[in-house]
């Protein structure tokens, strides 16, 4: 249906990727990941004919329709349903000609749209918008009054409603909630034409697709399966190149080192001579790419006694007498882990708020612990970062007592190290801004971070890294997320926020589930009644966060003797450098110093690579991280 041979493509001259070659057949399924930067948004714009590659062939079957999704409709007039409606242009285009239209023509016309399906279009254009958290009102709102976040759900609508050939998504559920991303997977599940999704949420890569197309080091590569299976495979294969990588060193270690003992000697000159053609045969081993992610830390907090925070009776809202919220009671202790579940709209971004003392309560007692520190991360605080500032001036101005150390120290945590620090918040990407302000509102070491959609910008590896800084968190942690992946690794209990009040959730997140989409299966009967997770489940999080907190200092000293084996390295390139210069200059005295550092350099590797061995085997003995 749809080949790429050999794709190249380059932006301002850099070469983004080479020699791409995949395909997609009818009704598959597949789904896009790579790190963010690597050109998946540009490989589906070369799909979808907006852009058009610098070398190699897009071969599409005759006909073929294709949709990208547009990230953002523009505003007017128009209604959500009639912009719908409106992107079936053969639909739009026979009703318009129908007005006209008379005898055999207008008998052609009433066929076709009978074909198609023209006259139950409306209606099924509403469940579609329904069904991504638009409701009838908002389908009759103009596009100018809502915000580009809605647009974007109005847009995705009508590519489904459209149903292309071939249907390509770049990060769908970004701009959804929770309910809306669950029947958004419900529904690509039962799509029954091909479809492309660039996504890093992990529960629709692993509900949605057949295949797996992993971009990375400039190529494609394609894996059958979900992303689970993906990234077992992948892990394997990385474990085994890196293996085989490392033998190959040793090897060359062992024969340049005989080279260099003995190739001017006259009764080892032959076998000096055969070593250096093997070294010359041994070639590395075809890497697959390694994509680590700079760890995440936070900084452990001051311990409080319980409650963090209790509320009784809370009303809160934006305008005196208009509550958004009412009549909610509860509780956050030290080391809890909430997510809010309920559709965009309801208050969870207000209830959020009042947690972090951004409003205050209209009616009600909230009772915070001394000396509480409250981190909030908001998606729109990510916009408001100066594009001149450096990550290093953002994190100082917030820390002005602090010396520099030891703000570059707290920088280093989320990924920000040496240079990192430094470069102009225009230059990051959208991770790494996400990055810094979990950095920025972090820096007084809170006890309870609430965290409002902090994934959107965030890759699968860079969410992973999040996971893992919660699980050893020592605070509390209320979050707001569509990413139910992220809430099923996090989150130990569920509060529902709904018909204007917010409470405890009688279930689990498979219960939300089948009752946001209509299943079968146990509901919450929503009583109110406190829901704690299963005994088991908060002591494996608590027994992983021990595997973790005992392999910080074991991956940091690895990390430590491989910056030491590349300081000696690079000393004894420079002082060979300088060695064969006073061989020239026949520098005796300078030859003779110097050979001294180079054997000290030497030595400093061999220790180097001693401590590295020492420390990696303690971090394998340590256990799985």
């Amino acid at each position: 249906m749809l080949t790429l041979q050999n794709i190249a493509y380059r932006v301002d001259g850099r070469l983004l990727f080479e020699g791409v070659t995949a395909q997609v057949g009818a009704r598959q399924r597949l789904g896009l990941v790579g790190r963010n930067g690597c050109g998946k948004t540009t490989l589906l714009r070369l799909v979808a004919g907006r852009l058009e590659p610098d070398e190699g062939t897009i071969l599409r079957t005759r006909g073929l329709a294709v949709r990208l999704v547009d990230q953002e409709v523009p505003g007017g007039p128009e209604t959500p349903r009639a912009a719908v409606l409106a992107a079936h242009e053969e639909r739009a285009a026979l009703i318009a000609e129908a007005e006209s239209a008379e005898g055999a023509r207008r008998a052609e016309i009433e066929a076709r749209l009978a074909e198609i399906g023209a006259h139950a279009a409306p209606a099924r254009a509403a469940r579609l918008l329904a069904g991504l958290g638009i409701d009838e009102a908002m389908q009759q709102v103009p596009l100018a009054d809502l915000s580009g976040g809605w647009r974007m759900r109005v847009a995705l609508a009508a590519a489904l409603f459209v149903e292309p050939d071939l249907l390509l998504l770049d990060e769908p559920t970004n701009h959804l909630d929770l309910e809306a991303a669950a029947w958004l997977e419900a529904h690509l599940k039962r799509y029954a034409r091909a479809l492309v999704v660039v996504s890093n949420d992990r529960t629709l890569l692993d509900a949605v697709p057949d295949g797996i197309l992993h971009m990375a080091g400039g190529g494609l590569t394609h894996y059958p399966g979900n992303y689970t299976r993906f990234a077992k495979t992948y892990a394997e294969s990385l474990a085994t190149a890196r293996a085989q990588q490392a033998r190959i060193d040793a090897k060359r270690r062992h024969l340049q080192g005989f080279v260099d003992r003995f190739r001017y000697k006259a009764s080892k000159a032959r076998q000096a001579q055969s070593r250096l053609k093997a070294l010359a045969k041994l070639a590395d081993v075809p890497m697959v790419i390694d994509e680590r992610t700079p760890d995440l830390t936070f900084p452990e907090p001051t311990a409080l006694a319980p409650p963090l925070m209790s509320l009784a009776g809370v009303a809160v809202g934006y305008e005196p007498g208009r509550p958004v919220l009412r009549g909610v009671s509860l509780r956050i202790d030290p080391d809890e882990r909430v997510a809010l579940l309920g559709a965009n709209g309801n208050g969870k971004s207000t209830f959020a708020k009042l947690l972090a003392d951004m409003l205050a309560p209209e009616r009600g007692t909230l009772a915070r612990a001394p000396s509480l520190a409250v981190g909030y991360f908001a998606q729109h605080q990510i916009d408001t970062l100066e594009p001149e500032g450096t990550a290093f001036g953002h994190l100082a101005r917030l820390m002005p007592d602090a010396v520099p150390d030891r703000v570059r120290a707290r920088l280093g945590a989320f990924g920000f190290g040496g240079e990192k620090a430094d470069v102009a918040v225009a230059a990051l990407s959208g991770g790494e801004k996400a990055r810094l302000n979990l950095a920025l509102i972090s820096h007084r070491a809170p006890q309870l971070l609430v965290l409002d959609e902090p994934t959107n910008h965030l890759d699968i590896q860079s969410r992973h890294a999040l996971v893992e800084a919660l699980e050893v968190y020592d605070g509390a942690v209320v979050l707001i997320t569509h990413d139910m992946h992220l809430v099923q690794l996090v989150a130990d209990r569920l509060w529902l926020v709904q018909d204007g009040t917010v409470r405890a959730y009688d279930g689990d997140l498979a219960d939300y589930r089948a009752q946001i989409l209509g299943g079968e299966g146990k509901r919450a009967d929503g009583n109110g009644r406190e829901s704690r997770p299963p005994p088991a489940r908060k002591a494996a999080r608590q027994a992983a966060a021990a595997v973790r907190a005992r392999q910080k200092p074991l991956k940091d000293a690895v990390a430590a003797a491989e910056r030491r084996i590349a300081h000696a390295q690079e000393a004894q390139r420079s002082l060979q450098t300088a060695l064969a210069l006073a061989a020239q200059a026949k520098d005796a005295a300078r030859i003779a110093a110097l050979g001294k550092e180079l054997a000290e350099a030497k030595r400093a590797e061999a220790a180097a690579e001693g401590d590295w061995l020492a420390a990696a085997e303690a971090l394998e003995r340590a256990g799985p991280g």
